[in-house]
């Protein structure tokens, strides 16, 4: 504060600490001096407007923004986004509030960690009673179920087995069991039978809800234990694992079946007929390496997708190569997982079957009998073929592993399970997660020891680069002769 003429007056610090004389003032004591305190009000006011008036600008530009992003393009940010952007502060009671609910989150549903498998059953000519036999002995409703007979069965056969799912209480409540009505073609050996594998992956992946393992069985297939004991275990594993027997050593294949060229007249015939050979030969492939092994697998769900889908063009290029390829179904899936580095850290040597083969091995497998029950146990495998048709052997295992009641229609009796209950004849869907495990989960656990946890699953890819294509191979294969097993790198 300074004195001025004893009036004590206060200055802005914007405003001389003396007035100035008004602009065009021509002198002397004439001219009217405003006070120091009107100077600094007119100096803030000017302020206030220049203010003002920004900010009414701002507004205008921001509402002709808006107008013109809501109008024409999206990707201009309005400034309503931009302010509803900022941080908001929230008070620190409703702050704790929000982390404790978030906390109380409610607890998973019941038999979240269960896995769901989806069973394809295949049959042709005269398997009709043993198919429905197979699927009440693999029946779980968590699981989806697709059902096929070939177009060589009687179209009698094909419409009873619809009529018999349709019937069938159970199945109409879990909804999970679907019929292929329009039959395919399928010829032994052929690329038909790959087709008849993918069609029912397809439908899975369609009707079949969630599940995350795909296993193809034949009618003449039987399950060893029960799908509580498959479940049980299954839970336990990686749900990235494929379970695909395999090896990249061709040995005999090599000539007689990847040279060969075949057609399978079940591509273009209304008849079943045998495949035919082509006098031309082949080389061997050079955009991708071969493998062979069993038919059978258990796919993951992933798998799967990548396979029907085929966002790379892989599937399709193998699929198109295996159209005349001797026994395409022991080559078609192990060829594509092998040479897809995606899922190369994902497979597990193994089948899951028990298959006994007859020494020098034939065409078809040893078909199992009483006598080979101490072999299939110490196996450890869920399933074993390949059975005769209505053989004493199934009633054994009816018997001894599955603990399946016999009832007056024995082949349409389910294997007691925890979602049974109570009940006897297994008529609730509902408890669907519950599991009772028995001595076959120990035998099961057993067996996935040894070919999931025993060996690290990573450490089975390795890179090879190609000397003479572009083409990188990722597989180390690992593959089993007279109980042996060697480690075969490929290059």
């Amino acid at each position: 504060m300074h004195g001025n003429n004893g009036s004590g007056e206060q200055h802005s610090p914007r405003s001389p600490k003396s007035s100035a004389s008004p602009r065009g003032g021509g002198g002397g004591g004439g001219a009217a001096k405003l006070p120091s305190s009107a100077a600094a009000w007119l100096v803030d006011s000017r302020w206030a407007l220049s203010a003002a008036l920004s900010l009414l600008l701002f507004l205008a530009v921001a509402l002709a923004v808006t107008s013109f992003s809501s109008s024409s393009s999206p990707y201009i940010v309005s400034p309503s986004s931009f302010f509803s952007s900022l941080p908001v502060p929230v008070p620190a009671s409703r702050a704790a509030a929000a982390n404790h609910s978030q906390s109380q989150s409610p607890p998973p549903p019941p038999g979240a960690g269960v896995p769901r498998l989806a069973y394809l059953i295949s049959g042709s000519k005269g398997d009709l009673d043993r198919l429905w036999r197979a699927l009440h002995a693999l029946y779980h409703p968590r699981n989806q179920y697709v059902v096929h007979l070939d177009r060589e069965a009687p179209v009698a056969e094909r419409l009873e087995l619809a009529a018999r799912v349709a019937n069938a209480t159970v199945f109409r409540r879990a909804g999970n069991v679907h019929v292929i009505r329009r039959a395919n073609m399928v010829t032994y050996r052929g690329p038909t039978m790959v087709s008849n594998t993918l069609h029912a992956c397809a439908v899975l992946l369609r009707r079949g809800g969630a599940w995350d393992w795909f296993i193809n069985l034949s009618a003449s297939d039987y399950p060893l234990m029960t799908q509580d004991d498959i479940l049980h275990v299954f839970s336990t594993v990686p749900r990235n694992v494929n379970f695909i027997e395999h090896t990249g050593y061709l040995g005999w294949k090599e000539g007689q079946r990847a040279r060969p060229l075949i057609v399978d007249p079940g591509l273009y015939g209304s008849k079943k007929q045998d495949i035919f050979w082509v006098s031309q030969k082949r080389e061997l492939p050079t955009a991708f390496k071969l493998f062979t092994g069993s038919a059978w697998v258990a796919l993951t769900r992933d798998f799967v997708e990548y396979t029907v889908w085929g966002w790379d063009n892989l599937p399709r290029t193998l699929l198109m190569y295996y159209a005349n390829f001797v026994s395409s179904p022991e080559g078609y899936f192990q060829t594509l997982l092998c040479n897809a580095p995606r899922f190369v850290p994902t497979v597990a040597n193994h089948d899951l079957h028990h298959i006994q083969w007859d020494v020098p091995p034939r065409q078809h497998p040893h078909p199992l009998a009483l006598a080979d029950m101490p072999a299939m146990l110490a196996s450890g495998a869920p399933f074993a073929r390949k059975f005769p048709r209505d053989d004493p052997v199934l009633d054994a295992i009816d018997d001894g592993l599955l603990a399946r009641p016999r009832t007056a229609n024995a082949t349409a009796a389910f294997v007691p399970g925890g979602w049974c209950g109570a009940d006897a004849e297994c008529r609730a869907v509902d408890n669907d997660w519950v599991l009772r495990p028995g001595p076959g989960a120990q035998r099961f656990r057993r067996l996935i020891d040894r070919i999931v946890r025993s060996e690290a699953l990573p450490q089975q890819a390795v890179q090879v680069a190609s000397s003479s294509s572009s083409c990188v191979w990722l597989c180390l294969c690992v593959y089993r002769k007279k109980n042996t097993r060697r480690f075969v790198v490929l290059m």
